[in-house]
């Protein structure tokens, strides 16, 4: 089963703290990668899934996302994350903007967007995640997924406690694993599994009625975990095991290690570009 996502929701309205003190000037998002700011590489993974409409939730204090992304030349570059973005016949999504006026968590983020979805099933990347690689979510919709999905990553048992972690339920299928419910960072030695969630989602637009119910869970949010968790009793749930390599973009650490591989990939690019001009002049 194909799934098509007309729309794609980027929630990018958190107060970055684990990133401080850069981000008391500028939006985590906005922080490079190497040679790129974050919102990029989310945007044109959104870009690859074929969106047709590209949510960005943004609060009051961050419109320099905005003011960045209307001068992005969308479908154009040499040396992008996804190499066949510009290919010819490619339509470019339109790119709206949700205002989250306080930080009530990705749950609330998501419910900001109910009137600006367009009709069917949504995406939803969390910029914070960088997967290097396919491109996740274009992978999750090839790979069958559908009703709701999680891209999904094993973990170990000891961090268990920073992930969304998934309640299994029966074999794999594929990279596909069906799954009974999720419990937002169970701590050690209490987890369902050590399956944990990673920030790409694939949701039926039923999940806004359970939204709009969901009561705050965990650091007094509303968590998407736990209103997926809910949903679970009438829309069947499937853990996504993507191919890419993950890169928690929040967090010091993290943004340096995307930034290194990026560079990696970039130079490679780079390499093989002059030495297909090299070949090209040879046969001139």
């Amino acid at each position: 089963m194909t799934t098509t996502l007309r729309t794609v929701i980027i929630p990018a309205a958190g107060r970055g703290t684990r990133l401080m003190p850069a981000t008391r000037v500028t939006a985590k998002e906005m922080l490079s990668v190497y040679d790129r700011p974050v919102i990029e590489f989310a945007v044109e993974e959104a870009i690859e899934a074929q969106a047709e409409r590209i949510i960005v939730v943004i609060s009051p204090t961050k419109t320099a996302i905005r003011d960045h992304l209307a001068g992005y030349p969308l479908g154009t570059g040499p040396v992008r994350l996804v190499s066949d973005r510009a290919r010819p016949g490619r339509s470019v999504p339109e790119i709206v903007y949700a205002f989250q006026p306080e930080p009530r968590g990705l749950g609330d983020a998501v419910l900001c967007c109910r009137d600006l979805v367009l009709p069917g099933p949504f995406g939803v990347i969390l910029p914070d995640d960088i997967i290097m690689g396919r491109p996740c979510l274009s992978e999750m919709i090839r790979g069958g997924s559908a009703f709701h999905a999680v891209a999904a990553m094993r973990v170990q048992a000891a961090e268990t406690g920073k992930y969304g972690i998934f309640r299994l339920g029966g074999s794999a299928v594929g990279r596909c694993i069906p799954v009974t419910g999720m419990v937002e960072k169970p701590e050690a030695g209490l987890a369902p599994s050590t399956l944990a969630a990673v920030g790409r989602y694939i949701l039926e637009p039923m999940i806004f009625d359970v939204l709009q119910h969901t009561p705050r869970g965990a650091g007094g949010e509303v968590q998407l975990t736990d209103a997926i968790a809910i949903a679970t009793h009438a829309v069947p749930l499937t853990a996504f095991l993507f191919s890419g390599e993950r890169f928690d973009c929040g967090n010091h650490d993290g943004l340096l290690a995307a930034s290194m591989a990026r560079q990696c990939a970039v130079k490679t690019a780079l390499l093989a570009l002059s030495a297909t001009s090299d070949l090209s002049a040879d046969a001139g």
